[in-house]
């Protein structure tokens, strides 16, 4: 089975829902047959690679309203996010822009697989949400690309050149594009064996639900209808 994310590393719903996905993953049987792909997305491909400008006053602007009401809601999310384990530092986030990033996420993807992307993923959501860190700055691109492993994996020659030169910028597009194809206008957004689309940082039953669906689909158990009959068999027939 394959889980394909389309998500962005400064969308605070991804995170949530990322772990609440895990925690459904944590409960299937079927696990281990799991592969998990993250897509990219950009939710503000404007957004300066140098980002000065807080989140809270962007959106603020963006939404029309008062930084005090933007920050009521915020603090909500903070609390919803808390209660899935992660301790996000919304008001001290900056607006920045998450291309390079999605890149390197790219070339995890290429060098290691999904195992080392998923790596690289936890830790740029780290990087910007817990601990408030630019990740539109390449030094911050850097120290996660080592802690995650992809330097080891590549090294970090390898890593810089990427940073420099724009390579994987037309597979982020693709994503892209495949995400308008199915009709994802925001993210986070499952798709799970091509079949099955989730829509936002659903509650962990409603993954539940998909991945015990899902597996079912593609394994499908066969049904005898009829009950017993007469038969034939290694001893002969019963006459």
């Amino acid at each position: 089975m394959r889980i394909e994310i389309w998500s962005d590393v400064v969308c605070p719903w991804c995170y949530v829902g990322k772990r609440r996905l895990e925690k459904a993953l944590a409960g299937f049987e079927h696990r281990d047959a799991v592969e998990v792909v993250y897509r990219s997305f950009e939710l503000d491909p404007s957004a300066p690679q140098h980002g000065h400008e807080s989140t809270l006053s962007q959106l603020a602007k963006k939404y029309g309203q008062s930084e005090e009401q933007m920050r009521a809601g915020m603090q909500s999310l903070i609390e919803t996010a808390a209660g899935e384990g992660l301790e996000m530092r919304l008001f001290d986030n900056v607006h920045t822009n998450t291309v390079d990033a999605h890149r390197l996420l790219h070339l995890a993807l290429e060098a290691g697989g999904p195992a080392l992307q998923r790596e690289l993923k936890e830790q740029l959501l780290a990087a910007y949400f817990l601990r408030a860190e630019d990740v539109g700055d390449h030094d911050v691109l850097r120290a996660a690309a080592r802690t995650a492993g992809v330097v080891d994996a590549v090294g970090q020659e390898r890593v810089d050149a990427v940073l420099a030169d724009g390579e994987y910028a037309d597979a982020v597009a693709a994503d892209v594009a495949q995400a308008r194809a199915y009709g994802a206008t925001g993210v986070p957004f499952f798709v799970v064996d091509q079949r099955y689309g989730v829509s936002g940082a659903q509650p962990t039953e409603v993954f539940e639900q998909v991945l015990a669906t899902a597996w079912a689909d593609a394994n499908p158990v066969l049904q005898t209808v009829g009950g017993d009959a007469d038969a034939c068999g290694p001893d002969g027939c019963a006459i």
